[in-house]
């Protein structure tokens, strides 16, 4: 195991041109909307009512919709990202859907169905059912390889990563990791998944050849209580040698590298920090923060917060439209 204390910040080479327009989408767990945010005025554009408790969602890769999970109603909402409208939805995709992933053909839907074990597999364009694997108890997380040879789904009470081959939809892994697994992240290379753990505090930085756990991080942060350290949400950025790891009710989000696994900057942000996304270019990288009841807006050149953005009630999930 590798404790890391808090390092010195190191810059992190971006592009230097300003950033790309775009769109942001925050699920509002409570108001049961999705708030819809220009990343370039950092200005709220509109609120649109969806199905209830909407959490994960998940671009399709030509980013013209938008797919949501609506947890209380058993059901995937799909957004018009250019109108901004629910042109339709999926009742096919299990109960209490949580997380879920899409390949990169834009085909297939991979979806963590919390009430009862299994992750659902649905046809992208009807939502008719592919496949359902049986996996632990509490699915959470769901990751699709850049080669999209495989899926990997967390099972929150089962404290366990799954393996999951895409063409014969069969569990060919289970890696144990630590208490309450949220998120599994496949690195840009794909060589490595990082699956977070809320309860236990760490990341584990699992092979993805091997199965095996290269290393477990944990953290310290002065004046916080280690209770309140909650690992959730993964990104890494451009040029793949740093992740940033979002901390929960410890307010931070912070700064790893990907070569050493050592800490190089904790950065003050909202409220319990949950989902995290970049925009087009990745200069700026949005955090979703559900008890501050806003959106913080990190500058990845100088690891700072430049601003809050108040949305709706408990933001849970966020992702961005180039």
């Amino acid at each position: 195991m590798v404790r890391l204390i808090v390092g010195f910040a190191v810059l992190i080479s971006v592009c230097s041109q300003p950033a790309a327009a775009g769109t942001a989408f925050i699920s509002n767990e409570k108001d049961n909307t999705i708030t819809i945010l220009d990343t370039d005025a950092l200005k709220v554009i509109k609120s649109v009512p969806v199905g209830r408790r909407p959490r994960g969602m998940v671009l399709s890769p030509d980013h013209k919709q938008l797919f949501i999970c609506a947890g209380d109603d058993d059901r995937l909402d799909v957004m018009d990202t250019t109108t901004f409208k629910i042109t339709g939805t999926h009742e096919t995709s299990g109960p209490d859907p949580e997380l879920l992933d899409i390949d990169h053909a834009g085909k297939f839907i991979y979806i963590a169905n919390e009430d009862d074990g299994m992750v659902t597999v649905i046809d992208a364009a009807d939502g008719k059912v592919r496949g359902e694997i049986q996996i632990g108890v509490e699915p959470e997380g769901m990751a699709v390889s850049p080669d999209d040879t495989v899926v990997v789904a967390t099972s929150e009470s089962t404290s366990m990563a799954h393996f999951i081959d895409i063409k014969s939809l069969k569990v060919i892994a289970n890696v144990l990791v630590d208490t309450r697994p949220r998120v599994a992240r496949f690195t840009r290379d794909g060589k490595e998944v990082w699956v977070t753990a809320e309860v236990g505090g760490t990341v584990s930085v699992i092979d993805a050849q091997t199965h095996k756990i290269k290393q477990r991080l944990t953290f310290e942060i002065p004046g916080v209580r280690p209770e309140l350290i909650q690992p959730m949400g993964v990104q890494f950025s451009k040029d793949g040698k740093h992740a940033f790891v979002a901390l929960g009710k410890a307010n931070r989000v912070a700064v790893i590298s990907t070569a050493t696994y050592k800490i190089e900057k904790l950065i003050l942000v909202g409220q319990r920090p949950w989902h995290m996304d970049f925009n087009a270019d990745k200069s700026k990288l949005f955090t979703a923060n559900g008890l501050s009841n806003d959106v913080t807006v990190i500058d990845v050149a100088t690891l700072k917060a430049e601003k809050s953005i108040p949305v709706g009630r408990l933001p849970w999930g966020l992702v961005i439209k180039p």
